[in-house]
């Protein structure tokens, strides 16, 4: 166990002034006062209890608003077909591969006196019960819809009366010592408590292929919301915060419209979602975000460490934009040219649950 002296020590180079904050500033200049209110790193610890009940109102909201909803439109309750119970291939999936080589499978066939069609058929139908169920994954995507609608709606409604909205520069005027409101707080922590959710709710709902993925972008993003509270870089994380979360409203009505079976409405959606995504992510994105941070920022206030890191992690952010964008203008392509799409089979994060999306284009 480190000594207090030592962790003293961890402690105080962590929060190394001269890394954190602009020439000339200290901790103790963004101290709170009766006259002004900062943001204080601890003032985020609360975030890990609402993770918590935003976990609990899930269950609740899935369980008694999401399902009826879904058993409304119809959505089958029941999951894949059952494998039939056998310890031996249960124990060699459990253990050794879900995906048995031809090698093995011919040892099975002798050992269990089966034909190797059979076995493959038990595998496939094994694999098929770890997916969740249509329902399941409807439940899902309407919670996170009903969350991104909400923290949408209260971003665009709290951004419209700031000066930040429409003039960028606000975000760097006084720079660091710009007074933390009660709107700013309460849009941080509610959006770190929903990224910590589901952080959470990885570990207890069923694994997907994509889990490394999700994890990691659940890690970026509670990354880059602590990163730009402490250093009081919120001004601009709203509108990072606000911009992302419009696609993402988009994209988990489309989910719904497609477990729902209503095709036409699900392709509306999704090329709703595309447009908006592409123009926001590789427009207005650069423009409005990057342009304020890197060139803006750098009149103002001048550079220091920590905006050398929140800066680079909002340029890994756009390469990431890229990505996905490739991915969609080729599902859209895809579409086009075939009529019908096959997901590719490392799913992006847009399209962890889109499974046989846009069969077809009207």
């Amino acid at each position: 166990m480190p000594s207090a002296a030592a962790m003293a020590g961890i402690l105080a180079w962590f929060w190394n002034e001269r890394f954190w904050l602009p020439h000339n500033v200290t901790w103790a200049d963004l101290k709170n006062t009766d006259e002004a209110t900062f943001p204080q790193a601890e003032d985020l610890y609360l975030a890990c209890p609402l993770a918590f009940c935003i976990f609990m109102i899930r269950l609740i909201f899935e369980r008694f608003i999401a399902r009826p909803c879904a058993m409304g439109l119809k959505i089958q309750a029941n999951g894949p077909q059952k494998a039939q119970s056998n310890a031996i291939l249960e124990k060699v999936f459990t253990a050794i591969t879900k995906h048995p080589d031809e090698k093995r499978l011919e040892g099975l066939s002798k050992q269990l006196d089966w034909d190797v069609r059979t076995i493959q058929r038990w595998f496939r139908q094994r694999r098929n019960q770890e997916k969740p169920s249509t329902l399941a994954r409807f439940c899902e995507s309407m919670w996170k819809f009903t969350f991104y609608l909400y923290i949408f709606t209260y971003g665009v409604r709290f951004l419209k009366k700031t000066p930040w909205l429409w003039n960028t520069k606000e975000c760097w005027y006084n720079y660091p010592y710009q007074p933390l409101t009660v709107d700013i707080h309460y849009y941080y922590v509610l959006e770190l408590s929903f990224y910590l959710s589901l952080l959470f709710s990885q570990f207890t709902d069923i694994r997907r292929k994509d889990f490394l993925i999700m994890f990691l972008h659940h890690v970026a993003a509670i990354s880059l919301i602590t990163f730009s509270y402490v250093n009081n870089m919120a001004r601009v994380g709203t509108l990072v915060m606000c911009l992302h979360d419009a696609a993402d409203v988009l994209i988990e009505a489309a989910k719904m419209a497609n477990y729902a079976k209503c095709q036409i409405l699900c392709n509306l959606l999704f090329a709703m979602f595309a447009i908006l995504f592409i123009s926001s992510r590789l427009g207005v994105y650069p423009v409005w975000i990057l342009n304020t941070t890197l060139f803006e920022s750098w009149e103002i206030v001048g550079p220091y460490p920590s905006w050398w890191v929140f800066n680079l992690l909002l340029i890994l952010l756009q390469l990431l934009h890229s990505f996905w964008s490739y991915l969609i203008v080729k599902t859209v392509c895809r579409a086009i040219s075939k009529g019908k799409v096959t997901l590719f089979p490392n799913k992006s994060i847009m399209f962890s649950t889109l499974v046989k999306f846009l069969k077809s284009v009207p």
